[in-house]
């Protein structure tokens, strides 16, 4: 394991959901790190690259922006995908978004960042909320998400019993298609998404006919017995859509 193992016995703890106000200030001591700060902890589904860390695992990474990254070893490999390394990351100037960036030219992922929280007695729910984030990576993606940027997306994940259920629901019928058929059509409503439900710049993206835009909506809409212009019947394909996204099977 290249990741430090100082910060993995110092900050371990604390990820784990000690909040102890000694294990704080031991962690906080033996780091020098303050005790109250902008944090975030990032959760990898794959072993972090050697680029994002340095060659001697207890010397911190320092971004130029003054972002502290400690990288703090393995994360348990089935309890939310981390199959990968985890890392406690005090947040400079660029805040999260320049943190997910940093990572991402390293060439780090799949993996999800928790949303900011205010003190290192805050990492244990920091770690669970950023393995949340990590499971609405799609499979065999390589992207490192912001659990603030996948909210509808977490909740899901969060109760799979009822997205295996609102996916039965939502898009039965359209399950029941051959493969190559339901991929037609799930790409088509993916793109007319994408185009913030315009059928023209959709078809431009499909490369075909605006008819051939509709007329696929159109069936979705009779296989699904729900209205793309029914708000909060687009909100059910919508989240139908992410369940299947996230799902290993073919879309």
């Amino acid at each position: 394991m290249r990741c430090g193992t100082r910060y993995g016995a110092l900050l371990g703890p604390l990820l784990a959901g000690g909040d102890l106000p000694d294990l704080v200030e031991r962690a906080a001591h033996g780091l020098g790190l303050p005790e109250r700060g902008r944090y975030a902890v990032v959760v990898l589904g794959a072993p972090v690259p050697a680029a994002a860390v340095a060659e001697d695992p207890d010397v911190e990474v320092l971004d130029a922006d003054g972002t502290r990254w400690c990288w703090c070893g393995s994360g348990d490999e089935g309890r939310d995908g981390a199959g990968g390394d985890v890392a406690v990351v005090l947040l400079g100037a660029a805040g999260p978004a320049g943190a997910v960036a940093r990572l991402g030219e390293r060439g780090a992922g799949p993996g999800g960042m928790s949303p900011v929280v205010g003190s290192l007695a805050e990492l244990g729910a920091a770690r669970r909320l950023a393995g949340t984030a990590l499971l609405t990576c799609a499979p065999g993606a390589r992207e490192v998400v912001r659990l603030d940027e996948r909210l509808p997306a977490a909740l899901l994940v969060s109760r799979p019993e009822l997205s295996a259920r609102l996916l039965a629901e939502v898009f039965g019928p359209l399950l029941a298609l051959v493969p190559a058929e339901r991929a037609v059509l799930v790409g088509t409503l993916e793109a007319w998404l994408e185009c913030g439900g315009s059928v023209g710049r959709a078809a431009v993206r499909l490369r075909c006919h605006r008819n051939t835009v509709f007329n696929r909506l159109r069936r979705l809409e009779r296989l699904t017995a729900r209205s793309l212009s029914r708000p909060r019947e687009l909100v059910d394909l919508v989240l139908a859509l992410d369940v299947l996204r996230l799902s290993s099977g073919p879309a």
